[in-house]
């Protein structure tokens, strides 16, 4: 009995934390129908075209995960697209380079931004989807 208690007293602030952090903003891999979920149901979006080869996206990556850490983007959804694998949706979003973050406010595009790295610049990309 005294097991499941300290079973229970560790597992419920557990739960509690995991949700938590699923309701804060999130990078996540680029799905076509989560995509078209969150943009037509006018939630704060972005899509950032990532190449694993490519320095400039290695330098973006840990900025956007410390941007997304913070209170003002809790609400944004980052969507990783592969560069190199995502085709059609380059050519939907008229996109020609990687490193290319396109960002949606209420169901429509509001900017977009390529090649930038520091925090700044790109706090100022997503923050237009808020």
């Amino acid at each position: 009995m005294r097991l499941v208690a300290t079973l229970r007293s560790i597992a419920v602030p557990l739960v509690v934390g995991l949700a938590s952090l699923a309701a804060q903003a999130a990078s996540v891999a680029f799905d076509k129908a989560a995509f078209a979920a969150a943009v037509s149901a006018g939630k704060p979006t972005a899509v950032q075209f990532h190449a694993n080869w490519c320095p400039t996206c290695k330098a973006q990556a840990p900025v956007v995960a410390a941007l997304l850490a913070e209170p003002q983007f809790k609400d944004l959804t980052v969507f990783v697209a592969d560069y190199d694998k995502e085709s059609a949706l380059k050519k939907e979003l008229k996109v020609t380079q990687q490193s290319t973050f396109v960002v949606f406010k209420a169901g429509k595009e509001v900017t977009r931004s390529t090649g930038q790295t520091s925090k700044a610049a790109i706090a100022e990309v997503l923050g237009k989807a808020l």
